[in-house]
């Protein structure tokens, strides 16, 4: 089985997220498992669309929701596509296959005075912890990195002459993002509270907890649902609607598609393109200036 040199594959070539890697791994395995139990199949090169069509079928009765099918079939036909990279199969029996219909999941992004609320309700404090979440939101906010990329941030990541933060997306592609001055400012206070508690040294993690380790997913998590579920009545507070809300507001601000695309580090504009649901206000405010027939 070519699990183990897909892993590898994935890891090394792909420049795929470890937490990328191990879902693609267990997704992998727990179909190979199926296939075994159920087909005796001891190699997945021996599998065929049939056997991978009843699989689909078992977990449409068990309640699977399509999109989280479609990732599962997602990582099958990446460990097939590597197989036919490597020469161990001549035909992937995903080839044909057409993914699940999913609903369109609209994100609702913060609104400029709820991200306001809580930049305001936050500096009211100035100890440690609440200028470190301060840095995080407006770094969220402010540059419209992912929680990944800010969790990698390091203090060699900032570039105080430039202005600029140099952030590392997905399979390790760099991009820089200027710094709005009000992140410079919550900074500069930060880094002088951050240095009083610990020995910094260049290529330490940016952002920190109180006891002085790198911060993790659940904690940046936890920090914005916390801050954001007093101040909005949205459902879903996650960090990547700040994200959302960062390539949102500065659309309708009227920023131009392709520069959000760099600012975000996506690699095509078909990704971007999800934050371009204006709302209808906006669009009646272009029209009513933009038409010739509006005129007076």
């Amino acid at each position: 089985m070519a699990i183990t040199s897909f892993v590898a594959y994935l890891n090394l070539e792909k420049n795929y997220s470890q937490h990328t890697v191990l879902a693609y791994r267990k997704d992998v395995e727990v179909f190979f498992a199926f296939a075994k139990a159920n087909y005796d199949i001891f190699h997945l090169e021996e599998v065929g669309y049939t056997i991978i069509r009843s699989w689909i079928v078992l977990l449409v009765d068990a309640g699977v929701s399509n999109r989280s099918i479609n990732r599962k079939i997602a990582s099958l036909k990446s460990y097939y596509n590597f197989l036919l990279k490597v020469g161990a199969i001549e035909s992937s029996p995903l080839a044909k296959h057409k993914a699940l219909k999913t609903p369109k999941k609209i994100q609702i992004p913060f609104s400029q005075k709820e991200v306001s609320a809580v930049l305001c309700k936050i500096k009211d404090t100035g100890d440690f912890e609440s200028l470190r979440d301060l840095l995080m939101i407006e770094l969220l906010y402010g540059t419209g990195m992912r929680r990944a990329e800010l969790i990698g941030l390091k203090s060699s990541s900032i570039d105080r002459f430039q202005k600029t933060i140099r952030v590392v997306g997905k399979r390790n592609k760099e991009r820089l993002v200027p710094l709005l001055p009000s992140i410079e400012m919550t900074l500069e206070k930060y880094l002088i509270e951050r240095d009083k508690l610990f020995d910094a040294v260049c290529d330490a993690p940016l952002l920190v907890t109180k006891k002085g380790v790198k911060l993790y997913d659940t904690l940046v998590y936890r920090v914005i649902k916390a801050y954001f579920s007093e101040t909005s009545d949205k459902l879903k507070t996650s960090p990547h609607i700040l994200r959302h809300s960062f390539a949102t507001h500065l659309l309708n601000q009227g920023a131009d598609l392709n520069t959000v695309k760099e600012l975000l580090g996506h690699s095509s504009l078909a990704s971007t393109q999800v934050y371009t649901h204006n709302n209808i206000q906006t669009l009646k405010d272009v029209y009513a200036k933009s038409h010739p027939r509006n005129k007076k």
